[in-house]
């Protein structure tokens, strides 16, 4: 008796199937015995997380800016790694007491949109005394996130700010014990220092030396590399387009949620800059974004990858739209936003490329270093990761 397995992978699934056959006879023949045994596993993608504890107080509204600008960076740069891993980031904003508040918490998603929406809400304003809420922020980004309890997940803290911690108030639990905490939960504590605060310089290399990250020093501005290019209006727009062929589906409670992660898109367009956008459009093309698509139950892209038929589907769980149409007009519906949804990516594609190109070209011309934000931010990023078997070969995304 022969027996062999099939396997089959989908590049952006996160299901394995094995097709195991057996009792196939020498002959070519089947006996009573034959069976197929069809056996499912999941494909589990390594997973980044990425808690960005940030001052929010007045002096810090250049790096807050620059933050919303490079977000996006970030996550392309992350998701070119081999395999393509979940990107899931968070938010800690903190100032200090007396102020508006002294934290806010973002909390992990992989819902990028859902993140960045809430990001472009942060504003400058408090502060103004020195000290801000150092210790209340690490302790919340250890403790108060929901982290990955996987030791080969990427997990790291940067905390960003322009001064020093309160070492005045009883009831905080000092830095040094949260760092200790993270570390034992596999968390990495890397610090950011903007303008030239000697008080917090040493308190900054305390706070890596304990948690085992890298610390740099940035201006107030945060240093970032920014250009536009004649190919971001294009790019958001082939993007909004892109987004528009979306069609959901599923219980009330998941169109409501398809409902929310629209209108979340509808901030990015109206409140984030063309760069941002475009930015966007292209994390959104890669092996990361579409594995955390695939999870939103999204009609066409279901269909693409063959877990759904469209008349499989009951009435009461499409969209309205959908639902009224008749069989044949909901099929040349779908074939027809198909067919759009497939030329718009080779378009962003395209245009993807040719806005790298053209920020290489500028970067060369202006003799763009390795001192800005993302150059020390993303170097870091890669290095800390590829520890945990994360591999990165191509360059980084601006």
């Amino acid at each position: 008796m022969k027996s062999f397995i099939l396997a089959l992978f989908l590049l952006g699934s996160t299901t394995l199937t094995v097709l195991a056959v057996s009792g196939y006879s020498t002959n070519g023949k089947s006996d009573a015995k034959d069976h197929v045994a069809i056996i499912e596993k999941e494909f589990k993608r390594p997973v980044v997380e990425l808690v960005f504890a940030l001052d929010t107080t007045g002096s810090m509204s250049g790096l807050i800016n620059a933050s919303k600008e490079k977000i996006w960076s970030i996550a392309s740069t992350m998701a070119q790694a081999q395999p393509a891993p979940e990107i899931r980031i968070g938010l800690v904003a903190y100032r200090d007491r007396g102020d508006d508040y002294v934290t806010k918490i973002v909390p992990l998603s992989s819902d990028l949109d859902a993140v960045y929406a809430q990001l472009l809400d942060f504003s400058a304003a408090g502060g103004g005394d020195g000290p801000e809420s150092v210790n209340e922020a690490l302790y919340k980004a250890v403790n108060n996130i929901q982290w990955s309890q996987s030791s080969s997940a990427y997990k790291a803290i940067f905390l960003v700010g322009d001064a020093p911690g309160h070492h005045d108030y009883q009831d905080d639990v000092p830095y040094t014990q949260s760092v200790k905490a993270a570390m034992q939960k596999g968390i990495i504590v890397n610090t950011i220092q903007a303008g030239n605060n000697r008080d917090m310089k040493s308190e900054w290399q305390k706070i890596t030396a304990i948690g085992q990250g890298d610390t740099f020093q940035v201006n107030t501005t945060g240093e970032a590399f920014a250009v536009t290019t004649p190919f971001d209006k294009k790019i958001a727009e082939a993007s909004r387009r892109l987004d528009a062929t979306k069609i959901f589906y599923g219980s009330a409670e998941e169109q409501a949620k398809a409902e929310k992660r629209k209108k979340n898109s509808e901030k990015v367009y109206a409140e984030s800059s063309m760069a941002s956008q475009a930015r966007r459009a292209k994390y959104n093309l890669s092996d990361s974004a579409s594995s955390i698509a695939s999870k939103e139950k999204e009609l066409l892209q279901a269909i693409e990858r063959g877990e759904v038929e469209l008349d499989e589907i009951a009435e009461a769980e499409l969209p309205q739209s959908i639902a009224e149409a008749s069989s044949s007009t909901r099929k040349q519906v779908v074939e027809g936003k198909l067919a759009e949804r497939k030329a718009i990516k080779a378009e962003l594609a395209k245009l993807s490329e040719e806005r790298q190109a053209y920020i290489k070209t500028q970067r060369e011309k202006l003799g763009a270093g390795k001192k800005s934000l993302d150059d020390k931010l993303l170097a870091t990023l890669k290095e800390q990761a590829m520890d945990k078997g994360l591999k990165y070969d191509k360059e980084n995304d601006y």
